[in-house]
């Protein structure tokens, strides 16, 4: 007869074990499962993209109910365990009765931590550690308007990031002067905070809460220095505490959590503990590669296979928020015995970190550019010895490294059981398999076979590179990928649906399409918007709330939760009345910073967003769209009217095409800059549309980039009057708006297309002329949206305005 071997808890860690332990031995154990939630085994490392909108709870299981069935394992779910009594191996349900074991798995797993706050049982207020937390934040968005995250960790900004991406203004409390010190250091925290800010979350840090607010549901928070803020909706992400109580019931010994030896086993041999309710050599861990690490030690001492000990785990930390590229690992803060070495470029948004001990990698941090954190994790397991090389390992490698060659040695230099997705606990060795024994030969067939880069997406490029490494780059296959988790769609058939099919808003794209996510997401709603505008000038009526929060409010949102205003200054002229006027409003709305930009503009910063309609009425100045995917600016050195070196007439040139494409919307923010000559003060050369001016014409340059990456442009054409530089640039921008995909720099788009096909394209003079007529359509049916939200006062309340935007109506070039 088998030995009856049960767990409690249906959660990553304890499924981990069971998942190899059925592999390693089939056969040997009657395996009984029992989960207080009524769902099988989920991805909780993914409710944060659950919570967005972009994946739903089937899209994050990683064991199904079949897969129970086809290992024999009985899941008992929606059922609790209430006691253990370790002597006479048995274990006691809710509703009393009693079930047999030989040998007891306990992956109770931590409970998120509740401020013992007066107010904290109103309704409103909640954590975020599981699905039904998940629903509960999905509903309140719907209803209510304002959120606020208590705990700028990990998990709180996770949650605060999806509660953003559901349509709540959302703004982070945290006790720290910086956030995740945990896992940062403060130089990489104060870039995380900048770039978080761009998105549209606002910042409360060091203050810690006094109170709710509230009489039945939450309406504020008071915080110990006595200010206050309002709020509909509370999530706590303030830290876990292992689940303990059971252990604790039944006379094992606990300490923070439940305490192990290097075999998994608890004070009571025949029983196992692992997971976030596990506590070995004194280390609790809440992350799933450890726990991960864990289970697969256990699975084989439960079935006799000779295996090491777990000796601890090195972690590492990835944060999974859109767009953003954090990784920390190891001990990264500066110690007496260490020594580090740092790049930071606050322009570029990059910061690396490197800490050495004793002549090895013992911590690292990198924020913007983690393409190395592979090779930097790789040396903090292994201990690796680099006394003298130290400089080798941060410098040796680019600030902008990651291209194929770079991630190859990489790839090469990994071990076989080395961890490739932390998110689902994927090795080297897994995706290998898979490709040479199970037939993987593209992304998609390595993600329904491993879940490899199914998850966060971050690892992605090494799991491309292993099967380049396994196959050979000539025999992968590359099957397109939808424009986010809601649909399989791609950019080029949504396009062509909703011109083939006249579909004129994005309820009805996401409906006739078979959207997975019947609301949409923060990826696609404000791509389906953009495209709609774009194919139906003058017909289709923009959606600001599809928009992100800084076009909504037509300013940018700033760390502290105040807004820059940058009025419309064409070419950089301005005049000694307009001054004046900007001078005046500064001093009316108290500004307490006036800057002049990069970009030839005036910046007036530290705005209150109740007064951004006002602001903008006083001003009576156009917006200079500093916050919009629109022509941002237009840059010019004095040219020919004052330069003794000037060949032509670069200020009024660059006014004609400010003046001309101010309200266009575009894929991706677009600069502009004129240069009077080839000395190039306007740097031009580094722009989306740059024109350079030379003897007898203008040289005409596309793609540049002057941002993390920098790109210098590229010559597409060289005209000899104004007149053909407008011509070009307005066929320019309308097929970049037709063709790149939404979000897409022209230097990304230029760099995916080429730009000889694009020169081929503009080069028909009939093509040109076709272009330009559809952008004159566009332009004819735009109008200023920050000037209807200051002449409504409904509008200019709630700062959500209707904006008329572009579109056309004729077939676009294939």
């Amino acid at each position: 007869m088998r030995e009856q071997l049960v767990l409690i808890g249906n959660g990553m860690a304890g499924m981990r074990c069971l998942e190899h332990l059925v592999k390693l031995a089939p056969h040997k154990y009657e395996i009984t499962v029992y989960g207080k939630e009524p769902h099988p085994n989920y991805n909780r490392i993914m409710l944060s993209s659950v919570l967005a909108g972009e994946a739903e709870l089937k899209d994050i299981v990683i064991q199904d109910r079949n897969w129970y069935d086809s290992n024999e394992i009985r899941l008992h779910t929606s059922t609790e365990v209430v006691a253990v009594h370790p002597l006479e191996k048995q274990l006691e349900l809710q509703d009393g009765s009693r079930k047999d074991f030989d040998k007891l798995i306990m992956a109770t797993g931590s409970d998120p931590f509740i401020l013992p706050l007066p107010g904290v049982e109103l309704e409103g207020v909640l954590t975020f550690r599981d699905i039904s937390d998940c629903e509960a934040m999905v509903a309140a968005a719907k209803q209510y308007k304002k959120a606020t995250v208590i705990g700028g960790g990990l998990l709180g900004l996770e949650a605060a990031r999806g509660l953003l991406q559901l349509g709540m203004e959302v703004q982070v409390v945290h006790l720290h002067h910086y956030l995740m010190e945990r896992q940062l250091d403060e130089p990489a925290a104060k870039l995380l905070q900048k770039e978080l800010e761009e998105q549209g979350m606002d910042f409360l840090l060091q203050k810690q809460t006094k109170r709710m607010i509230g009489t039945d549901r939450v309406e504020g928070l008071e915080f110990v220095d006595g200010s206050r803020i309002s709020t509909d909706l509370v999530v706590m992400a303030v830290g876990i505490r292992p689940n303990t109580g059971l252990a604790i019931s039944a006379g094992i010994e606990v300490n923070r959590g439940i305490v192990v030896n290097d075999w998994l086993q608890t004070s009571q041999p025949h029983m196992y503990a692992l997971g976030e309710c596990a506590e070995h050599r004194g280390a609790t861990y809440g992350l799933v590669a450890p726990l991960y690490e864990q289970g697969e030690v256990l699975a084989k001492r439960l079935a006799g296979v000779d295996t090491k000990p777990y000796e601890g785990s090195v972690v590492s930390t990835k944060l999974k928020v859109s767009g953003i590229h954090v990784f920390s690992a190891g001990r990264f803060a500066d110690q007496p015995d260490s020594k580090s070495l740092r790049i930071q470029d606050d322009m570029a948004g990059i910061y690396k970190k490197v800490v050495f001990e004793n002549g090895k990698v013992v911590g690292a941090v990198l924020y913007g550019d983690t393409s190395d954190s592979t090779r930097l994790f790789s040396l903090i397991r292994k201990r690796e010895e680099v006394a003298g090389r130290e400089r080798e390992i941060l410098f040796g490698e680019s600030v902008n490294s990651g291209n194929a060659g770079d991630m190859q040695d990489q790839v090469a230099m990994m071990e076989l059981d080395e961890i490739v997705c932390g998110c689902n606990g994927v090795s080297k060795g897994r995706i290998l398999q898979a490709v040479q024994e199970e037939g993987c030969k593209s992304v998609g067939d390595i993600k329904s076979c491993t879940k490899a880069s199914a998850s966060c997406g971050g690892c992605q490029p090494l799991v491309e590179q292993l099967m380049a490494m396994a196959l050979g780059q000539d025999q992968m296959e590359t099957v397109p990928e939808g424009i986010c988790g809601c649909t399989v769609h791609t950019r080029e058939e949504i396009v062509d649906a909703i011109r083939a099919m006249e579909l004129m808003s994005t309820r009805e794209v996401m409906h006739v399409m078979g959207w997975k996510e019947p609301e949409g997401c923060s990826k696609c709603r404000p791509a389906l918007n953009y495209y709609l505008g774009m194919i139906w000038p003058g017909i289709y009526q923009d959606e600001g709330e599809s928009r992100f929060v800084n076009e909504r409010n037509h300013a940018n949102i700033q760390k502290d939760g105040t807004y820059s205003v940058v009025p419309r200054i064409y070419g950089g002229v301005t005049s000694p009345s307009e001054l004046k006027r900007i001078a005046e409003i500064a001093e009316k709305y108290a500004v307490p910073m006036v800057k002049i930009t990069g970009g030839q503009r005036i910046d007036l910063l530290g705005v209150q967003k109740e007064n951004l309609p006002a602001m903008w009425s006083d001003l009576d100045m156009p917006s200079g769209y500093a916050y919009g995917k629109a022509l941002r600016t237009v840059k010019t050195c004095v040219g020919s009217t004052f330069c003794r070196f000037g060949t032509q007439d670069a200020i009024q040139m660059g006014i004609e095409l400010e003046k001309k494409y101010e309200r266009l919307y575009t894929p991706a923010k677009v600069k502009m800059a004129v240069s009077g000559c080839p000395r190039n003060c306007a740097e031009a050369t580094i722009k989306d549309f740059g024109i350079v001016a030379i003897d007898g014409g203008w040289e005409i340059y596309v793609a540049g980039n002057g941002g993390v990456k920098v790109r210098v442009s590229e010559l597409l054409t060289k005209v000899k009057s104004g007149e053909e530089v407008m011509e070009w640039c307005g066929a320019f921008l309308q097929y970049y708006r037709e063709q790149a995909r939404y979000g897409e720099r022209t230097a990304h788009w230029i760099e995916r297309v080429g730009l000889d096909a694009i020169r081929e394209v503009l080069s028909d003079q009939a093509t040109r002329t076709v272009l330009v007529e559809r952008i004159e359509h566009t332009l004819s049916h735009t109008v200023d949206p920050w000037k209807e939200m200051i002449e409504s006062k409904e509008k200019a309340q709630t700062f959500m305005p209707q904006v008329h935007s572009v579109a056309k109506t004729e077939e676009g070039i294939r």
